[in-house]
């Protein structure tokens, strides 16, 4: 951590501190998840069909890649929490345009704006959190900020997604408006001020994209963190047509996966305080393990949900591992480093969809996405000790 980024004043409460970030988190995961609950809702209010009224999502995903690097790049000399609060205020306008839109080309563009905001927002509160707590608590810090987004896959996107439908898609936005708003208060009342790095530059930060450290963990996230995405895109048909169950116990896989991503969060900090790399490693092998035992029992339905569980769970601790490991390869950039983290997720989140996507078209069936899944683990788990072996990190 350098000078310029430690606190000018110890926040009385870190706890409350930390919590605020972690609402801005939640407030993110709840916009990025939403949409996909929404889906026939929003195409049937902008007259298109639901595979058009899909690119709203590749959107929100592509406005993350975009922005993730551009905006901590450009706010890097200024006040971390300062940034904090325009990265909110982007994400509540994001979303308050995603409510106003009419037309496909106005919610698709809306969508953008609102991913734009949620890599750096990440990156920005991670370094923030690290810089709260003593070094051997680093990755406790940031996995709490990182469990806002998870536990708003168990609470904030069925909420969400039920006031949706109960009202209008245009309400689940409005609330995470609401819940932006939130945030920035809280951000404002227990976030110190921390200055910004006067040396800084916008070359200076992008430089840390060409270190090999930095392209091996961004790489390892983007094949690696795939396998998650190649079997839980298709979880619904896996259900009702694998496990042969109805479409009515498909909430109870989506909660099963919550829950896992919330206590791989919570197990990912201390695994990372212990040992980043074995966390990684460990992870990634653990994956490749559960997708194929997973492809293997999915038509035992218990087996299945536990499957999805540990899916969940795994994939938590995988992408906080990252994160710090990425945050280590960028020295001064860290902050960058941490925004490159939800990058590598996002792309990996298209990747695996489309690579499962393809085994199914084929004709392999629902289930094949599992060893698409197993593949791209095991694929990533190979980057990554590349990586230890040709780009360690200085």
């Amino acid at each position: 951590m350098t000078a310029e980024t430690e606190p000018t004043t110890r926040p009385r409460h870190v706890v409350l501190a930390i919590l605020a970030l972690a609402l801005g988190g939640f407030a993110i995961g709840t916009t990025e998840f939403v949409t996909m609950g929404l889906l026939p809702d929003v195409a049937a209010s902008i007259g298109k069909d639901i595979p058009t009224t899909g690119h709203i999502i590749s959107s929100y995903a592509l406005g993350v890649v975009v922005g993730a690097p551009l905006i901590v790049a450009l706010g890097a000399r200024m006040p971390k929490r300062a940034l904090l609060l325009w990265l909110v205020g982007g994400l509540a306008l994001g979303n308050a345009l995603t409510a106003l839109a009419s037309g496909y080309v106005p919610v698709l563009l809306a969508r953008f704006v609102a991913g734009l905001p949620h890599g750096a927002y990440f990156g920005v509160a991670s370094l923030v959190a690290a810089s709260l707590v003593p070094p051997g608590r680093r990755g406790r810090a940031i996995s709490m900020v990182m469990m806002g987004l998870s536990v708003a896959t168990v609470v904030g996107v069925p909420a969400s997604t039920w006031l949706g439908q109960a009202l209008s898609w245009r309400a689940a936005y409005w609330m995470v408006v609401a819940i932006a708003a939130a945030a920035a208060v809280l951000v404002v009342a227990f976030v110190p001020v921390i200055p910004g790095d006067p040396r800084a530059t916008i070359r200076s930060e992008l430089f840390a994209l060409r270190e090999p450290a930095v392209i091996a963990a961004f790489l390892t996230g983007v094949v690696g963190f795939g396998g998650v995405f190649a079997m839980y895109s298709y979880i619904a048909p896996i259900v009702t047509d694998v496990v042969d169950l109805p479409a009515g116990t498909i909430p109870f896989f989506l909660l099963a996966f919550g829950l896992g991503s919330v206590s791989g969060t919570w197990a990912a900090g201390r695994l990372a305080d212990w040992d980043n790399v074995r966390q990684v490693v460990g992870g990634l092998v653990a994956s490749v393990v559960v997708l194929l035992a997973f492809h293997e029992l999915v038509h035992f339905a218990v087996a299945a949900l536990v499957g999805v569980y540990l899916v969940g769970t795994l994939g938590s601790v995988i992408a906080v591992g990252l994160q710090i490991r990425l945050m280590t390869a960028a020295g001064d950039a860290q902050m960058l480093g941490a925004a490159l983290n939800h990058a590598s997720l996002n792309i990996a989140n298209g990747l695996g969809a489309w690579l499962g996507g393809l085994v199914i078209a084929a004709g392999a069936g629902y289930a094949a996405p599992a060893l698409v899944g197993a593949a791209l683990a095991g694929a990533g788990l190979l980057v990554f000790l590349a990586g230890l072996r040709w780009a360690p990190v200085r």
